[in-house]
């Protein structure tokens, strides 16, 4: 059973700084795309940031470049989000989401997105 965590969120000043944490389970978790994205209430869902599987290699949003870094440890089947200078505009919900690619027995790649809980970011003086 595929299993994301999220932890790290909570409640910071402007400026200030949160780690999130996704550790996953139930997948491989070396091969799976990593990403985090964010949800605030009246707004969809938005990327934030990914992390390939292959070779590490990151995006990140515009609003965001600059100041939150995704990282990954496969050791430790975690995915992180490091985010600094946070303004009031960062303040949603996180998800982390893992894309699994996997070849059909006929031979086909069929895509898996999984979602964890979500944790909470507020920014506020």
């Amino acid at each position: 059973q595929v299993q994301l965590a999220e932890s790290g969120g909570g409640f910071v000043q402007p400026g200030g700084s949160l780690r999130l944490s996704c550790a996953a389970s139930g997948f491989t978790f070396s091969t799976a795309a990593m990403s985090w994205f964010r949800q605030s209430p009246g707004k969809e869902r938005e990327l934030v940031a990914r992390i390939t599987s292959v070779d590490g290699s990151t995006n990140t949003a515009d609003s965001v470049k600059g100041r939150f870094t995704i990282s990954r440890d496969n050791a430790k089947k975690t995915v992180y989000l490091q985010m600094n200078s946070l303004k009031p505009e960062d303040t949603a919900v996180y998800y982390c989401n893992a894309k699994v690619v996997v070849t059909t027995p006929l031979g086909k790649k069929q895509a898996y997105n999984y979602w964890g809980q979500g944790t909470q970011v507020t920014v506020s003086s």
